[in-house]
């Protein structure tokens, strides 16, 4: 019998790796995003959830992106992923879903957390600012997954992904994440025939980057492979600068202006490496490197 999954998150690239990737695995899949649920009404995600019977459910963020939206609407990024994946975890562990993988993300972690950062500094720091009301919502997720598996043997198991790219990504400047923001402002120049593209920030921070593809594929192997309270980080082992990426989109993208940047915004964290040993010595490992990744984001 076909196993069937179902996606909670928004039009993101999260959403759609995991959508066609699980499609391509001949799973049946379902998406709260692709079929209009609204997560935050509880009734609805029951009524959906009786109908569709997942085997498993993967429970991603509804809301998320850059700094620059985190600091304008901190009470909806709170909210509304608090309410969504309180109404997703206990509805699929009262209607008798097989696993449900929860993504939390590498904000949860200190923003002074020793690199890499392992999975035991969960709850050692306070977060970064910039985007505490989303990285406590995610934190939450992770505590409520843990006591559901405590409480009442609930499989809720937890990935942390380091931060996501690929095709079907938020790309307005002023609400996607660092990458998809740099990847739209590129392409905004090259098609306005601008002479320079300006970012936020110094540059200096550096970050971890992970495909849509090789975050999906890694959740399939944690969903048929693990079953543990444990968190799992989800990375590439291996980060660049944010002037390094810069440089990176732009030729990959072809823009032949320059890159100017504007300390007087804030750069967030400094550096967020995780340490992914956990999940690779289990036997999975990425297979996208981040210049293909981008080439293929560039054609999009």
């Amino acid at each position: 019998m076909q196993d069937s999954v179902l996606i909670i998150g928004h039009r993101d690239c999260i959403e759609h790796g995991l959508f066609a990737y699980f499609m391509a695995a001949g799973f049946k899949v379902n998406s709260s995003a692709r079929e209009g649920l609204d997560v935050l009404d509880r009734r609805a995600v029951e009524a959906f959830m009786a109908d569709r019977k997942p085997d498993y459910v993967i429970l991603t963020s509804v809301r998320s992106g850059g700094i620059g939206v985190n600091q304008a609407k901190p009470a909806e990024f709170i909210f509304d992923n608090i309410q969504a994946q309180t109404n997703v975890i206990d509805v699929s562990y009262r209607q008798g879903v097989k696993k449900l993988l929860y993504l939390a993300a590498s904000c949860i972690y200190p923003k002074d957390c020793p690199q890499p950062m392992k999975e035991e500094y969960f709850q050692t720091g306070r977060m970064e600012l910039t985007s505490e009301p989303y990285s406590m919502a995610k934190s939450a997720g992770v505590v409520m997954c843990q006591a559901y598996r405590k409480q009442y043997g609930f499989s809720a198991i937890v990935g942390v992904p380091a931060t996501v790219y690929g095709p079907g990504g938020e790309e307005d400047p002023k609400e996607a994440h660092v990458l998809g923001s740099m990847t739209a402002k590129f392409k905004d120049a090259i098609n306005a025939k601008a002479s320079a593209v300006s970012f936020w920030g110094t540059g200096s921070p550096r970050r971890e980057f992970i495909y849509s593809a090789d975050l999906a594929d890694a959740c399939r192997f944690l969903l048929e492979t693990y079953d543990q309270p444990q968190m799992v980080n989800v990375g590439t082992g291996t980060d660049i600068s944010i002037l390094e990426l810069a440089a990176l989109i732009k030729d990959v993208s072809g823009f032949k202006g320059d890159v100017v940047w504007d300390a007087s915004k804030p750069d967030g964290a400094l550096r967020k490496l995780l340490d992914s040993t956990r999940l690779l010595s289990l036997g999975w490992k990425p297979a996208v490197s981040l210049r293909e990744g981008l080439a293929v984001c560039a054609r999009a």
